[in-house]
């Protein structure tokens, strides 16, 4: 990474729900900032959220945060693993219970298809308890033409509650 590397605004998708998931996400954001390569520039409110995919677990706690990095996409997602991964996340079952997860919702206009990463986050228009706290910091996001509001339309948010921390 040279001094010269552009900056890439990223957006990250945070949420829990084992133990106490606003600490976790405010931990998580804490170690992606003290990332080299990482600058966290705004973060959401932290929503109480319903659980989705696996519908059988603990309310979950998200969040959404803006970056900016000099990191490459693949980079990026494994500095988020790494923060996952000192934060004691052990993947057992998809959209199963979780300390911590942290999601790379876009990174700039970057679209990828790898068997590691897809950008955008192939989810993300499906998810209001990703929309939600991600329009907090982005009112104006934009993807494929389709914005925030129009996408958030389509969703239930009924049973996502805005929380008190910030």
């Amino acid at each position: 990474m040279s001094e010269k590397a552009q900056k890439v605004e990223a957006f990250i998708s945070l949420g829990g729900n084992i133990g106490d998931p606003s600490i976790a996400i405010e931990d998580a954001l804490t170690a992606l900032a003290g990332k080299p390569g990482v600058t966290v520039t705004t973060r959401s409110r932290f929503y109480r959220t319903p659980p989705w995919g696996k519908t059988d677990q603990s309310e979950f706690v998200n969040a959404c945060a803006g970056v900016k990095t000099t990191l490459t996409p693949t980079e990026l997602l494994k500095t988020c693993l790494e923060v996952e991964t000192s934060m004691g996340r052990v993947r057992e079952e998809r959209w199963g219970p979780r300390i911590i997860d942290l999601d790379i919702l876009t990174y700039g206009d970057v679209t990828m298809d790898d068997p590691d990463l897809t950008l955008p986050h192939p989810y993300l228009t499906e998810r209001a308890f990703v929309l939600v706290p991600l329009k907090d910091i982005a009112p104006d996001f934009q993807l494929n033409g389709t914005d925030i509001s129009a996408m958030l339309e389509k969703l239930d948010t009924s049973e996502i509650v805005a929380m008190d921390q910030y």
